[in-house]
């Protein structure tokens, strides 16, 4: 398999795909019509030269994902609001008031900062304070490390197949599912038509939820081997290291994807098999949105003549059948 550079998310009855700094949602609205959004989004840290540098890229690669996510599922949510005008609250009222057309920015900051808080908080300190108790009979710091470590892993695996069982979350993983499916049928020397885009496999080692599997099995290691006696300081340490441990898990990811590897690919397994959770079959009509999605920000035909040799390539398949594509180009995203 042949790396595109091309990566995704499923939104809300959407995909969005990135190539590169160019970015594209595909929705398919109450309506039937599929709405297409295109734009670019450069991250957090504009300086191309310390993207490159190892580890270090993985922590800002890793905020990008949360921050273009955050603005990706609003943008997907906006279509499935209730029609119903209501009245702004006075928490709305008072951020219009206190940072007016900033006011979105400022609020999608603080869910994203909440979000990571509440994370570190239940899979990375809580672990730790449960697997203290177990101080009263347990000497060895490596056993309590395992235990802790343990720990983390069953919470992160139980808060994945509690939330796959909502209703809404199964049809995100129906589209996650379109978005693996896409990304591997072209990466395959595959033409990107719903046929062989239905018949590839939704599984892909640089999935997201095998980079938060992989945070959580090197953060057993990491802590099994730093050993600091001070309880303040070893809690600090979980809080701490964190960036840390999501850059090596990045470079993991980032090579698994690369190569054929089989020591690579065993160590990939977990994450393939967790993906067994976040992903799910789609059908034909989240197919064509994802397709939709990767046509606007990537040239499948000329990735699989360079790569594949492809010579012949027909025209590009009609993915939006009796049902029409709104485009939308939108402005350069700098946030």
């Amino acid at each position: 398999m042949k790396s595109s550079g091309i990566g995704g998310q499923a939104v809300i009855e959407g995909i969005m795909m990135k190539h590169g700094d160019e970015y594209s949602v595909a929705v398919r609205k109450p309506d039937g019509e599929i709405e297409l959004q295109i734009s670019n989004y450069e991250g957090v840290i504009k300086n191309a030269g310390i993207k490159k540098w190892p580890f270090i890229r993985g922590i800002f690669a890793f905020i990008d994902s949360l921050v273009l996510g955050m603005k990706t599922l609003t943008f997907s949510a906006s279509f499935y609001e209730e029609e119903e005008e209501t009245q702004a609250s006075k928490a709305d009222q008072v951020m219009e008031k206190l940072f007016k057309d900033k006011a979105e920015k400022v609020v999608m900051g603080l869910a994203i900062v909440l979000s990571v808080v509440l994370a570190i908080g239940i899979f990375m300190v809580l672990p730790l304070l449960i697997a203290n108790y177990f101080k009263k009979y347990i000497i060895s710091y490596t056993v309590l490390a395992i235990i802790e470590g343990a720990i983390r892993i069953i919470l992160f695996i139980s808060y994945v197949a509690l939330i796959s069982c909502m209703k809404d979350i199964k049809r995100v993983y129906m589209y996650h599912g379109a978005e693996h499916k896409c990304i591997n049928c072209v990466e395959h020397g595959k033409e990107l038509t719903v046929e062989n885009v239905r018949s590839s496999s939704k599984q892909h080692k640089r999935c997201g939820t095998s980079f938060l599997l992989m945070v959580v099995i090197i953060s057993v290691f990491f802590f099994m081997f730093i050993r600091v006696d001070s309880p303040v300081l070893r809690l600090l340490s979980r809080v701490l290291l964190v960036p840390l441990i999501a850059g090596v898990a990045y470079e993991f990811i980032r090579l698994a994807g690369n190569t054929d590897n089989k020591l690579i690919e065993i160590l990939s397994k977990p994450g393939l098999w967790m993906q067994g959770l976040t992903t799910k079959e789609p059908d034909d009509s989240m197919i064509e949105v994802a397709i939709t999605a990767v046509e606007a920000v990537f040239d499948w035909k000329a990735y699989l003549t360079e790569e594949f040799g492809a010579e012949q390539l027909g025209d590009k398949h009609d993915v939006s059948g009796s049902k029409s594509i709104r485009r939308k180009e939108a402005g350069t995203v700098t946030d």
